[in-house]
């Protein structure tokens, strides 16, 4: 074993490829999507390092294409989560005792695999499996995942180098076991980043992992699973099973071994979850730690002083990019009444300037929603604001599944600031305006931080110094992220930590250092070089 104090290569962000015409990486995804498309697979469970197919197998198709399919994924019962979890249990002694740079150096690889041969996949299965157009793709499955894996490296080795002052004749140590027992993963839909964060990032620190991923994204989840493998990832460290939610829930939920859950999903089913673990407190070995992000109903604020054309941009960009389908979309937005005007006009013409279709188009800025059930949620608020007095569509509101789950970037304008669509979350394209008399922000300002449960992301425009840090102290507990004239989505790792509290989860900050101090249990060790013999302290001595 190496006695080396080893450092590790530098993380720097991934920069993300455009994909113009006529580029190589254009030309890569383009043949890539073609090849996958033209493929049927049988997309299998990993458990222990073992491929499982199972006689129930689901369809998966397109968002942007239903009737087409992809191929089939293998689904498990309850006796696959028990496998999962005895293999986890089982791997994990070795993987938490092998060294620090070993377990980096998988994770490494599989970040330069994912940014170098395996890019163009990566992106054509997020692209397919998942809905989004080119760019969404690459900032979320290439550069977004690589980020990940590399700055988590960093950070361990930061935690790691964190040690106590020792006095003379002392020393003092603090070493970061991995918790006791398994992790359990739960992974959403929308990302494939987060799909691969979410169990890769407790694994870096020694853990060992069940994930479930979402039914909808399964085909990206196997490429990541696949790589992971390719890294050099041992069996048994993370295993992959496609199960329902509560039955996987009733297996891990229940067991004594259960150590922490990583989540990413909707608020109710984190609540859900946490009150099932509370009930089960006293079966645990140890206090499970629970760490979630969860939904957003998220803000733009603007300032009378704030540019019209920086405005339009957030909300066009903010509200309608993969269709809203973001935690952090900016789904509710009040204008003064200046300048609403100008910025009906240029929001207007941008989302008319909109093409929407599937994503092998490239001149498609809008894609599908990501399943029938999905768009049928969404077309219910439609339908509310169409038939209502207290709201008006303006633009878009209209809605079509018979080839996809389209539905088109919708802006409604509303009477009242606690309208439905201001204040539930709804994850499509569609962003709510309250228009507000220009003297009146100040009093709107209460109104804004108490409308939804939510805290995630918000942001604010203005120019005026004054006004920038007044607003920023007012909304200080409306958001975990905050922008300052910028839109309320895009955090970067390493530049804009993630994460909100209220309904909107644990704030543990995925893309930081906080996120792994969860996985780890130190262990304080002193030790004396000179231990005392006498148990009697100088000042029983006589006079």
């Amino acid at each position: 074993m190496s006695n080396a104090i080893f450092k590790v290569p530098e993380a720097k962000n991934e920069v993300c490829l455009t994909y113009a015409p006529g580029s190589p990486e254009r030309k890569a995804v383009k043949a890539a999507l073609k090849n996958m498309r033209s493929k049927k697979i049988d997309i299998p469970m990993v458990i222990n390092g073992e491929e499982i197919f199972t006689k129930t197998k689901l369809k998966l198709a397109p968002p942007h294409d239903h009737k087409h399919i992809l191929g089939t994924f293998n689904k498990g019962s309850k006796s696959h989560v028990t496998k999962a979890i005895n293999a986890a249990l089982s791997a994990k002694e070795k993987w938490a005792n092998t060294s620090w740079q070993d377990r980096a150096a998988v994770f490494l690889k599989a970040a330069d695999l994912i940014s170098g041969p395996y890019r163009a996949q990566m992106n054509a299965a997020t692209m397919l499996a998942q809905s989004k157009n080119i760019w969404q793709a690459e900032i979320d499955a290439v550069c977004e995942l690589a980020d990940f894996l590399r700055f988590n490296v960093r950070y361990m080795t930061e935690i790691y180098s964190q040690q106590p002052d020792s006095s003379p004749g002392i020393w003092n140590r603090l070493e970061y076991r991995p918790l006791e027992g398994f992790v359990f993963a739960i992974t959403p839909f929308n990302f494939t980043a987060i799909a691969g964060n979410l169990p890769a990032t407790p694994a870096l620190l020694g853990n060992t992992c069940v994930w479930k991923c979402a039914d909808s994204q399964v085909y990206s989840a196997h490429m990541v699973m696949k790589i992971f493998r390719e890294a050099g990832l041992p069996d048994g460290v993370i295993n992959l099973v496609f199960v329902d939610g509560p039955k996987a829930g009733e297996v891990v939920f229940n067991h004594h071994d259960f150590a922490g859950l990583h989540f990413t999903g909707s608020t109710g089913v984190f609540q859900k979850l946490w009150k099932t673990i509370g009930e089960n407190i006293q079966n645990y070995r140890s206090y499970p730690r629970i760490v979630g992000e969860t939904g957003g109903k998220d803000f733009i604020v603007v300032h009378p002083s704030a540019d019209v054309a920086q405005v339009s941009t957030a909300i066009v960009r903010g509200a309608f990019e993969y269709q809203g389908q973001k935690c952090s979309a900016a789904s509710r937005a009040y204008i003064p009444k200046s300048l609403w005007p100008a910025v009906k006009k240029m929001i207007t013409k941008d989302i008319k300037s909109m093409k929407m279709g599937p994503v092998e188009d490239f001149r498609n800025f809008i894609n599908a929603v990501i399943d029938e059930k999905s768009f049928d949620n969404i077309k219910t608020y439609l339908d509310h604001a169409r038939k209502s007095k207290d709201a008006k569509i303006i633009i878009g509101g209209k809605a079509s599944k018979s080839k996809g789950y389209f539905v088109e970037p919708t802006v409604i304008v509303a009477d009242k600031p606690d309208y439905k669509t201001m204040c539930e979350e709804i994850f499509g394209p569609v962003i709510t305006i309250y228009v507000y008399e220009d003297n009146k922000l100040d009093e709107l300002l209460p109104v804004i931080d108490n409308t939804s449960p939510y805290s995630l992301t918000g942001s604010i425009f203005a120019k005026d110094r004054y006004t920038i840090e007044a607003l920023t102290y007012a909304l200080r507990n409306a958001a975990g992220n905050f922008y300052i004239n910028d839109k309320p989505t895009g955090a970067v790792v390493g530049q804009q930590p993630f994460g909100g509290a209220r309904g909107s989860g644990t704030n543990d900050k995925a893309g930081s250092v906080l996120n792994l101090y969860r996985w780890i249990s130190p262990r304080t060790i002193k030790e004396t070089f000179d231990a005392p013999t006498d148990y009697r302290y100088p000042f029983l001595a006589k006079q």
